[in-house]
């Protein structure tokens, strides 16, 4: 397939996920301080395309002013006061408690405000799986979605870190509609395993945990060097044959930076879009950032909606 050609079919890859997003129900979703025109947008962008039913936490006054300022309807939108962004994250994270919302949104507030409150030991989020953050990349010049993580979260993550990193990433792709069993390669610097670089042996260590069945519903590749990862030609010339060598799906990076820089990379260079979603916590958390457009900001709901609807129907029922 031609660049042109790829570049051609890209937008379908998220207008695909959006479509699928509309045609479930609208996901109660608790937004987090959303008081600029940014985060308040994104809301009502997604709410108005069916994807969510928002409620919204923060001071009301000035939620109801960026509203009015930007010409954005939320009249039909629940409002909950809360003093500042703090306490808008502790009051969101109750009413996930109070079976009110499957999801959450960030807003307005800082990153770790969000996740101090997620994590907290005392009335937090937190499940048995740790939580960790995954990019769902439209890449115009890569014919697949592209999954990387962890790039936001977990700085250093060790081997049981990865584990449930890689996992995470795997349930939500096979959940969330991308299809069945993806292809996961586990990046380093290079496609052998060397004891100089030690990532190159948690890479190995994570595949022989998957032949174990300690990571399922994905097929794990590893060590690999990010052109063999992704790149048919380069995996060829190295001699790499099996079946995640030059067409990964899921990129697991070494640590925090190497996958920050690389999807920075791709957003920048590759012009890619990028949507963002927390995991491993009691519901997903959609994580956008200020320079995310319309468009990769509609996708993080729409992939965040079709996950959350996906676990609802796998829930488990409880006999009365």
């Amino acid at each position: 397939m031609s660049a042109d050609t790829r570049s051609a079919q890209s937008p379908s890859k998220y207008d695909r996920l959006i479509a699928a997003a509309k045609a479930v129900p609208p996901v109660p979703t608790v937004v987090v301080h959303p008081c600029d025109e940014t985060s308040l947008r994104g809301a009502v962008d997604s709410a108005q395309a069916g994807i969510i039913r928002p409620i919204l936490v923060g001071p009301e006054r000035k939620i109801r002013e960026a509203a009015g300022r930007h010409d954005l309807d939320i009249s039909g939108f629940e409002i909950v006061d809360a003093a500042h962004s703090e306490e808008a994250a502790s009051r969101s994270v109750e009413l996930i408690h109070a079976a009110r919302g499957e999801m959450l949104m960030k807003g307005s507030l800082h990153t770790d405000e969000l996740m101090r409150a997620i994590t907290a030991k005392a009335g937090g989020l937190r499940t048995d799986r740790r939580i960790s953050h995954v990019f769902v990349m439209d890449v115009p010049a890569y014919a697949d979605t592209l999954l990387v993580t962890d790039a936001a979260i977990n700085i250093f993550p060790d081997l049981d870190a990865k584990r449930d990193i890689i996992q995470n990433a795997i349930d939500l792709y096979n959940q969330a509609g991308f299809g069945e069993s993806p292809r996961v390669a586990i990046l380093s610097a290079v496609e052998t395993v060397t004891s100089k670089i030690p990532s190159t042996i948690e890479a190995a260590a994570l595949c022989k945990m998957a032949d174990r069945g300690q990571i399922s519903g994905g097929v794990l590749d590893g060590p690999l060097a990010f052109d063999n990862a992704i790149d048919p030609e380069a995996a060829r010339i190295k001699g790499i044959k099996s079946e995640v060598a030059g067409r990964a799906q899921i990129l697991v990076v070494p640590d925090l930076e190497a996958g920050n820089m690389l999807a920075k990379n791709l957003a920048y260079f590759a012009k890619a879009d990028g949507a963002g979603i927390v995991l491993g916590a009691r519901v997903p958390v959609v994580l956008t950032s200020r320079a995310d457009t319309p468009r990769a900001r509609m996708a993080s709901c729409a992939v965040a909606s079709l996950y959350a609807n996906a676990r609802r129907q796998h829930a488990p029922t409880v006999a009365a």
